[in-house]
């Protein structure tokens, strides 16, 4: 590093150091210009010979009562609080008025006191070397900051002053390209001691990561980075709950598997849902999975839904011989097979617009392309919409159709059928969870009477960015300034990513028996009050600028989801977290039941479909 690099540094930092006390400092060099106008105005009015000696004996404590004037003045107009490297006309406006006014308060005070020896002409001009003065030093400290700007960083315009959490290879290598995008590093937080006072590359170690809401006031820090992709979950997640107390827009760099997926280091993004799961991803067993997928023709039902898109992207990293892509939306059918054909050109795509509630078109649709492995991704999920005015729709779609798809797919000699199913459908309180438990009670009847098929479902919790979910109605009222709308302070959700979600119905293709019910261990629940206070924090908010409303519990929801029924039991898997649940012995008349009723019955009410499902899913409240 150049000598004079290092001297602006040294000033960068120094100014900053300061900044915090810029108010206080502001007024005294403030009182400083204008008793050094007093002198000029002197000087440009009296000439050399008689500036001095031509004053009164009072000209001493007059000045000190105008210089104690014009501070009481500038500080009423608010000018100590601008900001010297943002100065322009607007300052200088308000410098002018606080200065005329000051100027025709002392002139005055100065006349009435018939202290004549002070020539008037001084009183005339003082205010206007005060304006002169003022506007200099502001302008001046504007020239001297935008030209240490362009020296360290290389643009004369006003940077991104941010604070790196993490000192490590990846830091390094994200600070190396931020600096050329409107960043300036000022420092370093690590918590390992060896590097403390240290400089790595060329930027001060300023202490442990819990020295980060001191060490942003004192540097003027913008923006957090935290720069540990290597870390373990929770040693992320305390990195980001300290960079939330900050109150600043905190960012971060790629995790190790979003590395592994292509994205560069210094591709630093704003905060996502998965950074505050606080939870290892499960490892998978990518050797069995591959020989499931590998060459193989797979079909996904829902293929252009969140949870369904995202089933596609992992399945085609496996190189199936064909992806049978089944959607019943015509855009989110082209949306995925564009992503899909851009990423994956080597995959054979087959792109179908399908409906599972329609029986023949599923059969037609599993006897042309015979698919090995069956994703069922197609359900209607929105627990409030589906409470009201749909449990018709919701019980034909989630329950028929899942009996269509897993039907079509035995008949035409499908290996496995793997039903994504919910943690809603433990216990259920509402008509959607009410349906997947009949959804699960359907392929387990099937797996008996159709051994030739594996039929198995996977149950989870919530999906952090899925349709529907919080997270994107969060993010969207924080953008909007809020409030945001939490339904209960205690409301409490288990929570996964898109992605895990997904990778976790592959590993169940892979390793789930027939007629069972795979469960993922959630780890810790999450209070939503507490996820809307994260996201309004992280995005550099506070709760006071955006208010969090509760709104009540809507129709069917419950406080606490469950992943088992109470009188469940669950064994172990090879894969670590990962447990089958062993589920009670079920009424199979009730079941073929429902589904003639759904088959035969023109559109029932919802008091009707509810009943009926009641009489099926006896745990249904």
């Amino acid at each position: 590093m150049t000598f004079m690099r290092m001297f602006w540094l040294t000033l960068d930092g120094f100014l900053t150091r300061v900044r915090p006390h810029r108010e206080r400092l502001s007024l005294v060099l403030d009182a400083i210009v204008v008793a050094l106008a007093w002198q000029a105005t002197y000087l440009f009015r009296l000439g050399f010979r008689y500036w001095i000696a031509e004053r009164p004996t009072y000209d001493t404590p007059v000045l000190l009562g105008l210089v104690l004037l014009y501070v009481v003045v500038l500080w009423l107009f608010g000018v100590p609080k601008g900001m010297w490297r943002f100065s322009g006309f607007g300052e200088i406006k308000r410098v002018a008025g606080a200065c005329a006014l000051a100027g025709l308060l002392g002139a005055t005070a100065v006349l009435m006191a018939h202290l004549s020896g002070i020539p008037r002409a001084v009183l005339a001009l003082h205010p206007v070397f005060c304006v002169i003065g003022l506007a200099t030093t502001r302008i001046g400290y504007r020239m001297l900051y935008e030209h240490m700007r362009g020296r360290i960083s290389g643009s004369a315009r006003e940077t991104h002053r941010a604070l790196v959490m993490g000192a490590g290879q990846a830091g390094r290598l994200a600070v190396a390209g931020i600096q050329h995008q409107g960043f300036t590093v000022v420092g370093w937080l690590d918590d390992d001691a060896a590097k403390a006072g240290a400089r790595v590359a060329g930027i001060p170690v300023l202490g442990p990561l819990s020295d980060a809401p001191g060490a942003s006031k004192m540097h003027g820090i913008t923006h957090l980075i935290v720069a540990m992709p290597a870390a373990h979950r929770a040693a992320r997640r305390r990195a980001l709950d300290i960079a939330a107390e900050t109150g600043l827009h905190v960012l971060t760099v790629p995790s190790s598997e979003e590395l592994l997926h292509g994205r560069r280091v210094d591709e630093v993004r704003d905060i996502e849902p998965e950074d505050l799961l606080g939870r290892e991803p499960v490892n998978l067993d990518e050797h069995g999975i591959d020989l499931v997928l590998h060459g193989k023709t797979v079909l996904i039902t829902g293929a252009g839904g969140s949870i369904g898109s995202e089933l596609c992207r992992q399945v085609a990293r496996f190189a199936p011989g064909r992806l049978v892509l089944v959607e019943l939306s015509e855009f989110n059918l082209y949306s995925i097979e564009q992503e899909l054909g851009r990423d994956f050109p080597q995959v054979e795509l087959v792109r179908l617009i399908g409906d599972v509630k329609d029986l023949q078109q599923m059969q037609r649709i599993c006897a042309t392309w015979r698919p090995q492995t069956v994703f069922h991704a197609a359900a209607y999920k929105h627990v409030p919409l589906m409470e009201e005015h749909n449990a018709w729709a919701a019980l034909r779609n989630n329950t028929l159709g899942t009996r269509n798809a897993a039907l079509a797919a035995a008949q035409s000699g499908a290996e496995r059928f793997v039903l994504i199913s919910t943690d809603k459908a433990v216990n259920p309180t509402n008509v959607m969870g009410a349906s997947k438990r009949a959804a699960e009670m359907v392929i387990s009847a099937l797996a008996g009477s159709h051994p030739g098929t594996r039929f198995m479902a996977v149950r989870f919790g919530n999906v952090l960015g899925s349709s529907g979910s919080v997270i994107p109605k969060f993010k969207e009222q924080i953008e909007r300034g809020g409030p945001i709308t939490v339904t209960h302070p205690d409301i409490i959700r288990y929570f996964m990513t898109i992605p895990e979600a997904a990778r976790l119905v592959i590993q169940a293709a892979a390793i789930g028996q027939s007629g069972q019910v795979l469960v993922l261990d959630m780890g810790e629940p999450v209070r939503i009050v507490d996820l809307a206070r994260d996201m309004i924090k992280l995005s550099g908010h506070s709760v006071d600028d955006i208010r969090i409303v509760f709104t009540g519990l809507r129709p069917g929801e419950k406080l606490y989801e469950e992943l088992l029924a109470d009188n469940d039991t669950t064994l172990p898997t090879a894969i670590p977290r990962l447990r089958i649940a062993r589920l009670s012995v079920q009424d199979s008349a009730a079941l073929s039941d429902l589904l003639r009723f759904v088959q035969e019955r023109p559109e029932p009410s919802d008091a009707e479909v509810r009943a009926l499902l009641q009489t099926t899913v006896p745990e249904y409240r």
